[in-house]
């Protein structure tokens, strides 16, 4: 059994991996008797982090951190330092090569930040955008201006706002699809497939026709790195 720890910005998701099936997990319950090796991806510091690793080295579980690499397998990073893209993302690129072979792809997460790549059918990476989160969208221009105010019963809508807090909300939302929006016109296919993951994933993918929403895309793509960083 594989434990799978993924350290976002503001949490960290654990699930476990026997014969290919990954399930998320509570990292105070885990069956560490069960536990062969332990592969991680961190984006930020984590004191639960360090204690789950101190935990695995008590129970003498190997553990392997994932790392961007210039190329794994026929997957290859646009960065030229690509030590510089965000592990979480190059992961969900890996997810989706695997997961959608010779398609070209748009991955989407958003989390604290919304990051978006493009990816050839051939397993190039191309390049992507990172905007700010919804959340902390609409959190900036309340912080930074006067008369802009939120109001935590409105919800996102790509409407015209009416007021105020349908305005701030509405913005920072077809402002995200009009970012997606332009990624479809870097890749050269009719209809490049748009997988969504992170937290605001369902909000967006009913925006566009034929879409996914993976919530474990990353755990995936934690996993898949393993797999081809043994070969």
């Amino acid at each position: 059994m594989r434990l799978l720890i993924d350290v976002g910005n503001t949490a960290l998701k654990a699930a476990l991996c026997q014969q290919g099936e990954i399930k998320p997990c509570d990292v105070s319950a885990l069956p560490w008797r069960q536990i062969n090796e332990l592969v991680y991806a961190c984006v930020g510091k984590s004191e639960q982090l360090h204690h789950i690793l101190s935990q695995a080295d008590s129970y003498c579980v190997p553990c392997f951190e994932a790392k961007v690499s210039k190329e794994l397998g026929r997957l290859t990073c646009a960065y030229q330092q690509f030590e510089n893209l965000g592990i979480d993302r190059w992961l969900a690129l890996i997810a989706a090569f695997t997961l959608w072979p010779q398609q070209d792809c748009i991955v989407i997460d958003t989390g604290t930040a919304t990051t978006i790549d493009v990816l050839s059918a051939q397993g190039q990476h191309l390049g992507g955008w990172i905007l700010p989160g919804l959340d902390l969208m609409t959190h900036s221009l309340t912080q930074n201006t006067q008369r802009v105010f939120d109001d935590v019963n409105a919800e996102f809508s790509n409407q015209l706002g009416v007021n105020t807090p349908n305005g701030l909300k509405n913005g920072a939302l077809v402002a995200t699809i009009g970012a997606i929006e332009q990624a479809k016109l870097h890749t050269t296919a009719k209809k490049p497939q748009l997988i969504f993951a992170g937290g605001y994933a369902k909000l967006l993918q009913r925006h566009f026709c034929g879409a996914i929403y993976d919530p474990h895309l990353v755990m995936k793509g934690l996993n898949q790195w393993y797999e081809l960083s043994k070969n």
